[in-house]
């Protein structure tokens, strides 16, 4: 009867690695498509930024040239005005109206190149960042087509799996089957191991030779102190010679699967 139960558990032990495995996958596929998101909302965010600033330099160089354009002109009105000066008072006047003229006139020159070169650049990142978000759109939008696609067929074979489990699991005691779940979910999916030599195959944790020989009657299902697996003998896969024990820091404290009973 025992024999048949230790079955039961070993092909259930499948079922469940294989489920939960799968569980994870679709809980860690969508991950990456959140951060090409996050990224692309970064690149746009910057994008939007360096927009808003694009506009404040076409701003700025109207204004620049605006004045450049005035002082253009208070420079041309200075000189005209030369020719119908009368006094020496009035030229060196006049001439220092029109240095001035020119002084702004070459400051804001020099400035509108300055900002007009400045300008050119900053367009040519937004447009590199533009074609970058067009393509981080459609690289998400392909990632997306495939998540969909690989969580569609994990899910199938989720629902195979669970079926398989609903032929497995009757007859099984469900307090064994609540523990047995907990304990392929904590112990990287496997929860029910031979013992060899009086020796824990799962922690490699020596037994107590007592608790091993009541392992050994199989009897009744029992959980290996160490680290809360389902045991069971074999004699046909015992192994020859001394079996080293291993410390396994997996398993080095009492096992907290059952801390809540």
């Amino acid at each position: 009867m025992m024999h048949e139960v230790f079955e039961k558990l070993r092909d259930l032990q499948d079922v469940l690695s294989k489920k939960f495995d799968i569980d994870r996958d679709m809980k860690e596929i969508p991950k990456i498509l959140t951060t090409k998101t996050e990224l692309l909302n970064r690149l746009k965010k910057s994008y939007i930024e360096k927009n808003d600033d694009l506009q404040r330099k076409k701003e700025r160089i109207k204004e620049i040239r605006h004045k450049m354009q005035e002082a253009e002109r208070n420079r041309e009105h200075s000189e005209q005005q030369m020719d119908v000066i009368k006094t020496q008072r009035e030229y060196e006047a006049l001439d220092k109206e029109i240095k001035i003229a020119k002084e702004k006139e070459e400051d804001s020159r020099k400035l509108l190149q300055k900002e007009e070169k400045n300008l050119e650049e900053l367009a040519a990142q937004l447009e590199r960042e533009e074609n970058l978000i067009k393509k981080q759109e459609e690289e998400i939008k392909n990632e997306n087509n495939r998540i969909k696609h690989e969580l569609k067929e994990k899910g199938k074979l989720l629902k195979t799996l669970e079926k398989e489990e609903e032929k497995i699991t009757p007859g099984l005691d469900e307090e064994i089957l609540f523990k047995f779940e907990r304990i392929i979910k904590s112990k990287a999916g496997v929860g029910i191991v031979p013992i060899h030599s009086g020796i824990c195959t799962g922690c490699h944790m020596i037994l107590p030779a007592q608790f091993a020989n009541e392992v050994r009657s199989g009897e009744s299902i029992l959980f290996c102190p160490h680290c809360s697996r389902i045991l069971f003998f074999q004699e046909d896969e015992e192994m020859p010679g001394e079996f080293e024990p291993i410390y396994s820091s997996h398993d080095d404290e009492e096992d907290e699967v059952f801390d809540d009973e």
